[in-house]
């Protein structure tokens, strides 16, 4: 994977994890969501890393990261692995989008004082029926016709309609990033989606949590994220007004706004 300049491409002493890294200071590890990759973060990094050594991972199956297994505490444990292999501190703020939020949440139930605060935009918990039903309609069809033929869908659920009004190329972009995925793991994090019930277990996680959503959410609706944030025992939740599923990729500026109190504090 070409690595713009200034970055730092990583790969973890077992071969199963690679990630980009940026500045210097205390620790920030990001995952990116499922639609997206690493890349859905550059608008947020110069800010970041003129404060932090920030370390995008790239989750299982993207850029030279290995597979898991279809679970979503499968794909946790393959992350968690970038703690020690990353010598990544212990005062790391967790910055996940997605499916890279939900990984997170596994994440700080399993390994929660091996790093400090979570910021998370756009996370579920668990999916109702109709949400877990979109994740297997994902994962069927590009068992069928590839990763391409789900760029479309893509983009729909990262982006609202008034921004691919505006930004009709959002689809071919999806398409492109999408195609650099292995489409078995794809399909593995989708069917962890279907499966995944984390919920009654969130009053257990003891690191104060941000939790940030789109108000024009149709992927991770409002009322997802604000069951996470109600769940936390130390948790605020934030809610950008006219922004879709990835605001660090659609709105930046109010991305920072929104977290730079909390990460800096």
């Amino acid at each position: 994977m070409p690595v713009p300049k200034g970055l730092t491409a990583l790969r973890n002493s077992g071969g199963t994890l690679t990630a980009t890294r940026i500045g210097d200071g205390q620790d920030v590890l990001i995952l990116h969501s499922l639609l997206t990759d690493w890349t859905a973060f550059e608008p947020v990094l110069p800010w970041l890393a003129r404060r932090f050594r920030v370390t995008i991972v790239n989750l299982p199956g993207f850029h030279g990261s290995k597979p898991a297994e279809a679970s979503i505490e499968a794909y946790a444990s393959r992350v968690s692995e970038a703690f020690d292999d990353f010598a990544i501190g212990k005062d790391a703020i967790v910055i996940a989008n997605g499916f890279g939020g939900t990984v997170a949440l596994a994440m700080a139930l399993t390994h929660g004082r091996r790093f400090a605060k979570l910021v998370l935009s756009d996370v579920a918990a668990g999916f109702p029926p109709e949400g877990r039903k979109a994740f297997e309609v994902m994962a069927e069809k590009v068992a069928k016709e590839g990763l391409g033929s789900v760029a479309t869908i893509a983009a729909n659920r990262v982006f609202h309609p008034a921004y691919l009004k505006d930004h009709p190329e959002a689809v071919e972009q999806r398409r492109q990033i999408l195609l650099k995925v292995d489409p078995d793991a794809f399909i593995a994090a989708c069917r962890a989606l279907t499966k995944a019930d984390f919920l009654p277990r969130l009053n257990d996680i003891i690191n104060p949590a941000l939790v940030l959503c789109g108000g024009l959410d149709a992927a991770t609706p409002p009322a997802l994220c604000r069951a996470v944030a109600e769940a936390i025992p130390n948790a605020r939740y934030v809610e950008l007004a006219d922004c879709g599923h990835c605001p660090p990729l659609e709105q930046p500026g109010a991305f920072i706004a929104a977290i730079q109190d909390f990460v800096s504090g």
